[in-house]
Formats: structure tokens, C-alpha cells, sequence
């Protein structure tokens, strides 16, 4: 049988860890500045190693405290989801949503601020995902994926077909007036949409270019951010695009768009029951929000 640190005690590390103070720990989780102290202290006993270092006004976290610190949040995290998706939150306004990282990062994220304003009585828990899994996890109200929409085990609700268009940053978009201008410039590649840029050039009647130019990232966030200091062009889906060019940070140089094999769906449970209030008023925003 393996010797399971007290759950108390983790708690009090990880909340300490996070707020980087004892005080701070103790307040949210209802104890006082010196039990969350004890419990840290019964734990590093426990594990023979120290894990935070103190000081007269902060907690830092030592090499083994970063080392053990993540395992600790997805246990916690995994135990709690757990829990709710088993016996419900004891809140009843509370809905989880899960989204592609980017998605949620570019879109679900800033408009949640209006939404929030509007639903002030729901409080909404957004986790994001680099890979889509093959099955809807426990605690999982709502899900957004990208993809064609075969998923085992679920039905998948579309939400608008997605196109692909450029997007770089406004000093570099005012040196393309035409698609041939794309071929000098440093392109930014996306694992997983290795087709886009071949597409994107056979669309605009251009043979593409023989040797690849510019980086390779894993996400689409990864990509928005190195076009938005000037680093190269992307191609992304139309609905991240219009965010990005609406509040200036990148801007969409052509009018050419490719239609995307991939779009944006809601997922739900095959032969799963009705949603509840809150979690239908949150799909309803979402699926506005991907329209």
C-alpha cells in the first residue's frame, strides 16, 4: 500500500505554492496563517525534503517544491473534476467548458468578460486542450473541438464552416498588396495544418515555394504571437483572425481565404440527458460566439 501524503496537507502546499503567501493560503481555504504553516511543515517532515523556502513576507518554491508542485495540482485537479462529474457541484451555476487551447485563449477568454457581466450568477470554469481526446471526460459540461466531427461515442453539433486566411502584423501586411508577396516573407507552420500553406498557394494559382521558410510552432497561439511582434506570416481560422484583426494586434493583408476541412463543434454525450439551465445558457453564448 503507498503512502499517500494527508490531503489537507497538499491542499494548504499547492494554495501557498499558487498565492505565494501562508496568510493569503489560510484565507482561502478558511484556515488560519499558522495551520497552513503546520500543515506544510507535517508534509516536508513526511517527504524528508523541503519544499518551500520562507521568508519575513514570501514563500518561495525550492527545486523538489517545483518538482512535486505539478503532480500535486493534477492530482487535486483530476480528484475534484472526479468528484463533481460523480455527485454534481455544489453549485449549482457552475459550468465547465473545454476548449482547443487557442480558442480558448483568443476567443472563449476575452469575450467571457461581457458574458460575465450579463450571467453574474454563473461562474464558469474554462480548461483548454492542445490535443483532442477521443471521449468526453467526467466534469466536462461543455466542449468545443476543432476537427470533422467524427468522435467516437458523442454527437457533434457544428457551429459554422471555418475558412483559413493570412495574418501577420500591420507593418509587415502593408508590404503585401497581392498573394505573389507571400513568397518572400517568412511563414509560420503549424503541426497538424501542414497542408495550409500548399492549399493556401495552389488557391492563389502559385506554385509553392520548394524550401520551407520561417518556424514551426505546435499551436495556433504559439503562432499569434510570434506574427504579432513581426516574426512572419500565419494562417488561421477566419473566426480567431477577425478577433485579432478587430482589436488590432494582427491584421489580415489579402482577401483570399481558403475553406477549411476542419470547423469548430459542440460536443455532447450520445444518449446523454438535458443540460441544465446554466449550462444551456452557456451553450447558447457559444454557439453565437462560433457562428
Amino acid at each position: 500500500m503507498l503512502s499517500l501524503p494527508n490531503l489537507i496537507w497538499l491542499r494548504s502546499f499547492e494554495a501557498a505554492s499558487r498565492l505565494g503567501s501562508f496568510t493569503a493560503a489560510g484565507s482561502e481555504l478558511g484556515l488560519t496563517q499558522a495551520a497552513v504553516s503546520t500543515h506544510i511543515s507535517a508534509l516536508e517532515t513526511q517527504l524528508g525534503h523541503q519544499l518551500l523556502e520562507r521568508t519575513t513576507r514570501k514563500v518561495a518554491l525550492t527545486a523538489s517544491g517545483k518538482a512535486y508542485l505539478p503532480s500535486v495540482r493534477k492530482a487535486l485537479q483530476e480528484l475534484a473534476t472526479s468528484t463533481e462529474g460523480l455527485f454534481g457541484s455544489r453549485t449549482s451555476g457552475t459550468v465547465t467548458i473545454r476548449a482547443p487551447i487557442s480558442e480558448a485563449a483568443l476567443i472563449v477568454a476575452p469575450a467571457l468578460v461581457t458574458f460575465r457581466r450579463q450571467h453574474p450568477d454563473l461562474d464558469i470554469r474554462l480548461l483548454s486542450a492542445i490535443w483532442a481526446d477521443t471521449a468526453l471526460e467526467t466534469g466536462i459540461d461543455i466542449e468545443i473541438r476543432l476537427g470533422t466531427g467524427t468522435w467516437p461515442g458523442v454527437s457533434a453539433e457544428p457551429l459554422g464552416m471555418e475558412t483559413i486566411v493570412p495574418v501577420c502584423h500591420p507593418d509587415l501586411a502593408r508590404r503585401i498588396a497581392e498573394p505573389s508577396d507571400l513568397v518572400d516573407q517568412p511563414r509560420i507552420h503549424i503541426l497538424g495544418f501542414d497542408d495550409h500553406w500548399p492549399r493556401y498557394f495552389e488557391a492563389c494559382d502559385l506554385k509553392p515555394p520548394g524550401k520551407t521558410s520561417g518556424i514551426t510552432v505546435d499551436t495556433s497561439l504559439a503562432a499569434v504571437e510570434h506574427a504579432a511582434v513581426g516574426g512572419g506570416i500565419a494562417l488561421l481560422l477566419g473566426k480567431v483572425a477577425r478577433r485579432l484583426q478587430a482589436n488590432g494586434r494582427l491584421a489580415v493583408p489579402l482577401d483570399v481565404s481558403l475553406p477549411s476541412v476542419r470547423s469548430h463543434y459542440l460536443l455532447h454525450r450520445e444518449g446523454g440527458g438535458p443540460s441544465n439551465a446554466a449550462t444551456q445558457t452557456v451553450e447558447s453564448w457559444l454557439r453565437e460566439l462560433f457562428g
